[in-house]
């Protein structure tokens, strides 16, 4: 009988992970909880990492979201009140892009339709799974699908919903850490064209992102104590416009409209382990970031194809036991440790408006434009983790 690995969570990481299976010739049965193409208008927007571009090639879904994509030629990092700055550039760098904008709906869609084109795939759409029991010899997933609650047993289950509470799996415990404060997304238009320039403007009301998308406008990242967000996000927009042009500068022009406009939490939050027997979580059910630096999603990424070689590497009647959960864990640790510890770091350098900590950003930032090796090595951490 041939083994199958069981993933609940049919989102871009659960998806990206039952490609890289299906690649290797493993079979793979999905629960996603969501009915089939609900999430194909999604607009929110996605920042990926050249990395992530490469496993998305790797696994032919990137051709066809290369003409829905916006590419990031550069990064322009500043300091409001300061002169220092910092750019990064994808041709100092022997890269096409550093990065790319797309919305989660497209990326939803191409991997949808890359999974009906594998036999060994079996996706059951609005399949809700209400428990996950590790166990010695299985892991047990009871969901709810057609109205009736049914069960699965695997070597190995994979945990890829973002959204799912973790309280009741034994062993398994979460850390978080609020911070105070909300991001604001939403789409704007400016009145000077982007030329494929994303900009990191940090403020004394917090961060500031702006990322090229589509032809002219740009998906807006703004962060703040959530009383201050708040008070923007309460702005009729002409207002609000005015405000985050405040804020942000001249260097995109004037901020000419704005579209809807969604608020959420910011946190950062991990699991400890991120396994059990016969059980694996990843992407954002396993590790939360602040989304300064955009890595929490790309990490979700490689956290999928790594486990991936990793099962496709290790014979099926050791899947789920304590020697690849291991191995998985100390391959993964370095990539999500430097990613959770650096966002953080960032979260609380340029939230302190401390006259002497705001001139050292300023002058850290003036030294990092200089400074080539260290801007060559963040550039690959960024584009591939821990391998870069």
């Amino acid at each position: 009988m041939t083994e199958t690995v069981v993933i609940v969570g049919g989102g871009p990481v659960g998806a990206t992970l039952a490609l890289a299976l299906q690649h290797k010739g493993i079979a793979v049965t999905m629960l996603e909880a969501r009915s089939k193409g609900s999430a194909y208008q999604d607009q929110r927007a996605l920042a990926l990492s050249y990395g992530s571009r490469v496993i998305l090639e790797k696994l032919g879904v990137w051709e066809k979201l290369d003409h829905q994509a916006t590419g990031i030629s550069s990064i322009h990092i500043s300091q409001r009140g300061s002169f220092g700055r910092s750019i990064l550039k994808a041709k100092d760098h022997d890269l096409p892009d550093l990065g790319y904008v797309l919305s989660y709906g497209a990326l939803t869609q191409a991997l949808d339709e890359a999974l009906v084109a594998f036999n060994g795939i079996n996706v059951f759409y609005e399949a809700e799974a209400t428990n996950i029991d590790p166990a010695s010899e299985n892991a047990r997933v009871t969901f709810n699908y057609q109205a009736n609650l049914q069960q699965v047993t695997s070597k190995l289950v994979v945990l890829a919903d973002g959204g799912r509470s973790l309280a009741d799996i034994p062993g398994i415990s979460r850390q978080t850490k609020m911070y105070g404060h909300d991001a604001l997304v939403s789409k704007v238009e400016c009145e000077l064209p982007h030329n494929n320039i994303a900009y990191e403007r940090f403020t004394p009301m917090g961060p500031v992102a702006l990322l090229p998308n589509g032809a002219r406008n740009f998906s807006l990242v703004w962060t703040g104590k959530q009383e201050e967000v708040a008070q923007v996000m309460s702005l009729e927009d002409d207002a609000f416009l005015h405000q985050l042009h405040h804020h942000f500068g001249d260097r995109v022009g004037r901020f000419l409209s704005v579209g809807k406009r969604l608020t959420f939490p910011l946190k950062l939050s991990y699991l400890s382990p991120v396994t059990a027997p016969h059980l694996v979580v990843i992407g954002n059910a396993a590790q939360t970031m602040h989304p300064v630096a955009g890595q929490g999603f790309n990490v979700g990424l490689r956290d999928a194809y790594e486990l991936a070689q990793q099962i496709a590497s290790t014979p099926p009647a050791d899947w789920g036991r304590d020697s690849m959960l291991q191995s998985y864990q100390e391959g993964r640790k370095k990539d999500t440790k430097r990613g959770l510890m650096f966002t953080d770091f960032l979260v609380n350098l340029f939230s302190n408006d401390i006259l002497a900590v705001s001139g050292l950003r300023g002058m850290s930032l003036g030294m990092l434009d200089l400074a080539k090796p260290i801007k060559s090595g963040l550039i690959r951490k960024m584009s591939f983790g821990s391998r870069g």
